[in-house]
């Protein structure tokens, strides 16, 4: 009797603990597929900031290739920090920067001035310098395309009376000449006219100039037509540089009207008048003679 209980007893021990067994992996099976099933956590939000690229100076008039977004640790956010999606790149082009930056630091509005605004001027402008505003048109503001930060050659247009034969009845003609070099543009009214998507032409560009040069360039715009020719970011060997300009202002090249047209009659001729070929340039007590053609205008400002 006591071996048939004992047999009876292991039977239902074994019976229980393999229905526990299936039991368990029955339900780790259902854990599994439960967890297949189930949506996968999305990933979490990387947030990007506006930095400088590059190192940028105090007073330099921004240019989207100045700026990039690069991401931040959510720790390490600032209210102050400009994060991707509340503005563009493009929204800071033309901005100035007030306070200098390294290389990936964050911008921040406090530190940036927008065109237009109250301190704009005085934040671009660099130590000694002034700002002088020029009218241009469709043509001699390049259509729209010079920008704050350009650097410009300033080219004026305006008639001369020849006089060489000495007869009432002079004739005019027209020449161009650079009165000054690498000169830069620190603003240009320019807009975009948001109805219509068209650009408004400005009409009036802002450049940063020495004393001197604001002096000549008051002096050219009551002589003639001034126009703005449009440098390369790169200098060719021998050009004029910014330090030569504002040493040299005044100094240029100049092209007459026979040199464009082989049809017009050359000024200043030899044979109307022989010295007429030969400039007379007064230097103090000093004086010294050279010819007109083609070369440097030398004045003695």
């Amino acid at each position: 009797m006591r071996a048939r209980t004992l047999i009876l007893f292991l039977v239902a021990i074994l019976l229980a603990g393999g229905t526990a067994m299936l039991v368990r992996s029955w339900l780790a099976q259902q854990r599994t597929v439960e967890a297949e099933a189930a949506p996968m956590p999305p990933p979490p939000v990387q947030k990007s900031v506006l930095v400088a690229r590059s190192a940028i100076p105090r007073g330099q008039i921004l240019k989207p290739t100045d700026l990039a977004w690069q991401t931040w640790p959510d720790g390490g956010l600032d209210r102050a920090y400009i994060q991707k999606g509340a503005k563009t790149i493009e929204d800071f082009a033309g901005w100035v920067a007030r306070d200098p930056f390294g290389p990936g630091e964050p911008i921040t509005e406090s530190k940036v001035v927008a065109p237009g605004s109250r301190g704009f001027l005085a934040a671009v402008l660099s130590p000694g310098m002034r700002a002088v505003s020029v009218p241009v048109s469709n043509t001699s503001g390049i259509s729209g395309f010079v920008l704050p930060g350009d650097q410009v050659d300033i080219l004026i247009t305006h008639s001369l009376a020849d006089n060489s034969s000495g007869k009432a009845d002079a004739k005019h003609h027209t020449a161009a000449e650079t009165v000054l070099h690498d000169v830069r543009v620190i603003g240009i009214d320019q807009k975009l006219d948001n109805k219509g998507g068209e650009a408004v032409v400005a009409k009036t560009a802002t450049l940063e100039v020495t004393p001197k040069q604001s002096e000549i360039i008051a002096v050219a715009s009551e002589i003639g037509k001034l126009s703005l020719s449009l440098r390369s970011l790169t200098a060719s060997p021998g050009e004029t540089s910014a330090a030569d300009s504002a040493a040299e202002a005044g100094s240029g090249t100049f092209t007459l009207d026979s040199e464009v047209s082989r049809l017009l009659p050359k000024p200043f001729t030899q044979k109307d008048n022989p010295g007429a070929d030969v400039v007379t340039v007064l230097h103090g007590t000093g004086k010294s003679e050279s010819t007109t053609e083609s070369q440097p205008a030398s004045r003695g400002l």
